[in-house]
């Protein structure tokens, strides 16, 4: 294989591997339906939507407090009794009763709360504002699971166009030496120049191997992440076209729809409404209460009573030995805590997105830098290996122009890998990395589904089949 073979081969692996186009849709597999395929299938994902609607559990339990408490009672027992009754007057009488009888009674009672602090009321927005931060909680995880897909779908497109340009480097040193050795055949080099062809021989197939063993590393994680053997992966394509024009609209955007942001808000809210149920414990409690019960052979003299009865009941704790003080104390302290975890997730938002788009802006600029490294790198090696045949340069000199070009070749290689990864990572850092904006070919799961299925839901045990499934 001649240089010329060998530079075309590896800059069609490079093009066909990373270059940013369209690919045929029945033969390549792409970043789209890979990020498709993590968003159904990821374990940990469906992990965390079951922990979602578990959440939304907390919102009928809290709702609970507005609705009647009703128990029912039934009894029966066998009992003996030795009674001995006197009647004092003018005569002295005594009587004695003893005897068995069965005792039964049957009887149901409604319990409604009227007031209670206002700790009902406080619980169901507390438990909204649980469901809120748990869906916010889905949404980080939604775009954690779908950047490391993009990131290792890239990861796999670099390291197996890295592998193609280490096996060509290869290909082309074993055909450096072997026109070495003719030359030393004929006297034209010495045997320093066939060892050093050697040495740069053996240097290329240790890149080789570990190119390749990086490659098996990326293959195992993209089974991991994406749930298939990489086949055929066609190029990744940057999603600038959802990201705002200038760093300080993406700060924006982020400090707004960043879902760690959204999240301690919402955590705030959770934590000032605990404080408002705490604070409902010092507050009378003042209940409906009507009961019906029907017994029979309650006593050797009473073979059935009917009882009904109604009225409204009040309970006040007048002290519970401090306990409650100190809960409330404790949850003011909880809420001042969660307002200072805002300001530090949206600092760390802001950073977050800074460093991103710097990232971004530079893997722009490094693959130009590349490219040009590329071309002059070949310009070099062209220029010294004619310079080598009139022996004006050492085989010295052509195998370290051609390290330095496949050194330019990974450069390039990395370098659009980075660009797309980057920009995934910006639009993750902004809060937008979802299927919805990505216009994935998905049904995009809606948590509020579940939500409305047993938000109002009196009674029940089993869970919604609709929402108990992931689609």
């Amino acid at each position: 294989m001649s240089f010329l073979d060998g530079r075309t081969a590896i800059a069609m692996v490079a093009v066909l591997a990373l270059a940013v186009g369209s690919a045929d849709p029945v033969r390549a597999d792409t970043i789209e339906a890979a990020l498709v395929r993590s968003y159904q299938n990821n374990p940990q994902l469906n992990a965390q939507r079951a922990a979602v609607r578990s959440t939304d559990e907390n919102v009928p339990q809290a709702m609970s407090g507005y609705r009647p408490r009703v128990s029912v009672t039934a009894s029966v027992a066998e009992q003996y009794s030795d009674t001995l009754t006197v009647t004092r007057g003018a005569n002295t009488n005594y009587t004695n009763l003893h005897g068995y009888n069965v005792p039964r009674s049957v009887g149901a009672q409604v319990t409604q709360n009227v007031f209670n602090g206002f700790q009902t009321s406080n619980r169901v927005r507390g438990a909204e504002s649980q469901v809120s931060s748990a869906r916010e909680g889905l949404r980080v995880l939604e775009q954690t699971v779908l950047l490391s897909a993009a990131t290792i779908y890239m990861d796999y497109l670099r390291d197996a166009a890295i592998v193609e340009v280490q096996r060509s480097n290869v290909r082309v040193l074993e055909q450096t030496l072997k026109q070495v050795r003719d030359r030393f055949s004929v006297g034209e080099v010495t045997r320093t120049d066939v060892a050093q062809s050697e040495a740069q021989l053996a240097a290329g197939n240790t890149q080789l191997l570990t190119a390749e063993s990086n490659l098996n590393t990326t293959r195992a994680n993209f089974r991991r992440i994406i749930g298939n053997e990489p086949t055929a992966l066609a190029p990744g394509a940057p999603v600038d076209r959802f990201l705002p024009a200038t760093l300080p609209a993406a700060i924006e955007v982020g400090l707004i729809q960043n879902p760690n942001v959204t999240a301690a808000m919402y955590g705030i809210d959770v934590a000032h409404l605990t404080v408002k149920v705490n604070e409902g414990a010092l507050f009378p409690t003042v209940n409906l209460v009507a009961s019906v019960q029907q017994s029979y052979e309650s006593t050797l003299v009473s073979l059935k009573a009917f009882n009904v009865t109604a009225g409204v009941q009040m309970n006040y704790q007048l002290y519970n030995g401090g306990a409650e003080y100190a809960l409330i104390r404790q949850s003011k302290e909880n809420l001042a805590q969660q307002r200072l975890v805002l300001d530090q997730t949206r600092d760390q938002t802001r950073a977050t997105v800074t460093q991103n788009w710097g990232q971004l802006q530079a893997a722009k600029a490094q693959i130009a830098s590349a490219q040009a490294q590329v071309t002059a790198s070949e310009t070099a090696l062209n220029g010294v290996r004619e310079e080598a045949r009139v022996g004006q340069r050492t085989t010295l000199d052509v195998l370290n122009a051609q390290q330095a070009l496949v050194n330019a070749r990974v450069n390039i290689v990395t370098a659009q890998h980075d660009r797309v990864v980057a920009s995934y990572s910006v639009l993750a850092a902004i809060g937008r990395l979802a299927p919805s904006v990505l216009g994935l070919a998905t049904t995009v799961y809606d948590p509020t589904v579940h939500y409305h299925q047993v938000r109002d839901a009196w009674t029940g045990v089993r869970t919604p089949v609709q929402a108990s499934r992931t689609w």
